[in-house]
């Protein structure tokens, strides 16, 4: 029930945090037109502005999408927008391109204690390990390992195939119905290892970049741990801050 309260939260925030929960429960899925400003208004016996407001709100956080003289659609997954939200490196000329993607392994594991404290679970528990090598123009230059808690992907990788299309975000949404709103990331300096150094053809102890992502849902929940080494000979991280 929206409160109108002089000590509560603001009424189009309200809104919006309704909204949200309606999209987390999956009320409105992926890809699904949502009422019109009109409908929710009356709906829940507010102003058509106030409504506005939250949406707006929602659009600049990419949870929705407006669409000119279709309505407004919850957001979805596709290259582009995992290319412009999600994927920070560029070459040294500012060229951003998704890279492609070599699967080495697909596994079924018991969580490690790093990978339970990221990802909320207790130790040991059941967790999906994917080890893969991008190639930026046909030459490796950054190693990936993706944590993914096993009960929420019930099914990757246990027939064995090393078959993942090469923006996951897309096949968590499409397949899975988990969507991936926002990250946090760590940055830190690394030395390759001798198995850096084999997959990306570098000498051991060559400079790499290492970026650690833990992806959310929409209602904040660690759904994937993403630890990526990069090489930063030809290439760098670059984020535009609006």
């Amino acid at each position: 029930m929206l409160s109108t309260d002089k000590g509560s939260i603001s009424l189009y925030m309200q809104i919006k945090d309704l909204l949200v929960t309606r999209i987390g429960n999956g009320d409105w899925l992926p890809g699904s037109i949502i009422p019109s400003e009109v409908n929710l208004a009356q709906e829940l016996g507010v102003s058509q502005g106030t409504v506005r407001k939250a949406i707006t709100e929602l659009v600049e956080n990419n949870v929705l999408t407006r669409k000119q003289g279709r309505g407004t659609f919850v957001s979805t997954h596709d290259s582009q927008r995992s290319l412009f939200y999600f994927f920070h490196i560029t070459d040294n000329q500012g060229h951003k391109v998704l890279p492609e993607s070599r699967v080495l392994h697909c596994r079924h594991k018991q969580a490690t204690r790093k990978e339970a404290a990221k990802l909320k679970l207790e130790v040991g528990t059941a967790v999906i390990r994917i080890e893969r090598v991008r190639n930026f123009s046909a030459k490796p230059t950054m190693i990936e390992t993706i944590t993914l808690p096993a009960d929420a992907f019930a099914g990757l990788g246990s027939d064995g195939k090393l078959e993942l299309p090469n923006t996951l975000y897309e096949l968590y949404e499409k397949q899975y119905g988990i969507t991936i709103h926002s990250a946090e990331e760590q940055l830190r300096a690394v030395a390759a290892s001798k198995h850096d150094a084999a997959m990306l053809h570098l000498d051991v102890g060559t400079p790499l970049l290492e970026i650690e992502r833990v992806a959310l849902t929409l209602d904040k929940k660690p759904v994937e741990l993403r630890v990526s080494r990069c090489s930063t000979r030809n290439h760098h991280y670059q984020n535009v801050i609006f």
